[in-house]
């Protein structure tokens, strides 16, 4: 009896991002079938069975599949927005001055904590949906513009209600660890306290979060408090993952590599040791040109040292209202080229295989493979590098999340 799918696309070129296969994992002549939300098979036609029965056939007229894009790093959810900051920042105010005066993240606690649910989702749709227009099928969001347990939990909820109002995979980040809220007056670790023995159980008991985040900077908290946070986290059962080395080089990258972070972000300032804990411990690093871009910084991630020793390279928006209001993926893959000079094949695979490896869902998606979730980007391209080549151009034919 022939075997039956919901759905196969064939006449396609596939860009599966499997590892075991070189060059993006090209596969021309190309079919996907999928069944029940799951790719059945991924590969090449001419292996596919001639008597496979599916309720639709697509023909893909020779166009690109990808595996649908992952947005491991933003901050999609918050009130207000900080248009005044940049102006104040093109006058030659830095992000550090701005933030100690008052402004930067704890302006937009000030719009987060006043703004409702429902506001929080409405505010954050239109963003959403600009991600989802250019293939992007699985998204993490972070809090963190609560800074108290109220607030933080009304926005890993409205991320969470984001995954429902959209065909999307929506990952939540608690990060209450971003900054210091104005009541804690000054006082940073009776605000890691809070975090540790309130917030974090809270969220946690609620099951919003999937993963534990937080910012160790000179402007935000210092590595033992960050340490404090990752073992709440840990004793809980959450996976951690950490801004780090963005301003400069307090240890960030093997603090996060110590706890087995799924990732390690920004990373501007990590030095050689940094990436070789990185490598040792598995930890990805999720590079974010969009906020090197915006804030002007100089300093580079030691992209050559992540290649040497191995460690993994994701791209993300880092969409957020201060140091990167980005919303297209597209956009972050040039910039990752350009900025960064990272290859075609490292941004293509950062922002499929190496952004779900970020939120501990390789398993699940990042590739074209059977047994992993149908989410697809499908392309008019000639080839893959458009994906990378282009600025302000989508090429996107249409988007398939979980097999529909």
């Amino acid at each position: 009896m022939a075997e039956r799918f919901d759905r196969i696309w064939h006449n396609a070129r596939l860009a599966t991002m499997r590892e075991d296969l070189p060059d993006l994992g090209i596969i021309e002549h190309g079919l996907i079938a999928v069944r029940d939300g799951r790719i059945a098979y991924a590969g090449t036609q001419s292996d596919f069975p001639d008597d496979a029965d599916a309720t639709e056939r697509i023909d893909c007229a020779g166009r690109w599949i990808t595996p649908g894009l992952v947005d491991c790093h933003t901050h999609l959810v918050f009130g207000g927005n900080r248009a005044h900051e940049f102006e104040l920042r093109l006058k030659g105010a830095s992000y550090e001055e701005i933030a100690r005066a008052g402004g930067g993240i704890v302006s937009t606690v000030a719009a987060t904590r006043t703004a409702s649910e429902a506001d929080l989702v409405a505010g954050a749709l239109p963003r959403l949906d600009a991600l989802i227009r250019e293939g992007v099928t699985t998204i993490e969001i972070k809090s963190g513009y609560g800074l108290n347990t109220e607030t933080e939990m009304r926005q890993l909820s409205a991320a969470r209600a984001l995954g429902r109002v959209r065909p999307i995979a929506v990952r939540t980040s608690f990060l209450g660890a971003h900054a210091l809220p104005p009541e804690a007056s000054g006082d940073k670790d009776r605000y890691i306290d809070l975090v540790c023995q309130q917030m974090l159980p809270a969220v946690a008991q609620a099951g919003l979060a999937d993963a534990v985040d937080a910012f160790m900077e000179g402007i935000a908290f210092s590595r033992d408090q960050t340490a404090r946070v990752f073992e709440a986290a840990t004793a809980l059962g959450l996976p951690v993952k950490l801004h780090a080395d963005q301003l400069s080089n307090l240890g960030g990258a093997s603090l996060a590599a110590r706890y087995s972070a799924l990732s390690a972000d920004h990373l501007e300032h990590t030095d050689e040791a940094g990436a070789q804990a990185m490598a040792a411990a598995g930890t990805v690093a999720v590079l974010l040109p969009g906020a090197f871009y915006f804030i002007r910084e100089t300093t580079k991630p030691p992209i050559e040292s992540f290649r040497a020793h191995g460690v993994k390279m994701a791209l993300a928006t880092d969409c957020n209202p201060g140091s990167s209001p980005l919303t297209s993926l597209l956009l972050t893959m040039n910039m990752g080229a350009t900025l960064f000079r990272m290859t075609v094949a490292e941004c293509l695979a950062g922002v499929t295989r190496e952004g779900a490896r970020a939120q501990g869902l390789l398993g699940e998606t990042g590739t074209l493979e059977a047994g992993k979730w149908c989410d697809l980007a499908i392309w008019d391209i000639e080839r893959p590098a458009e994906l990378v080549y282009r600025i302000g151009f989508n090429p996107l034919h249409s988007r398939v999340w979980r097999g529909k």
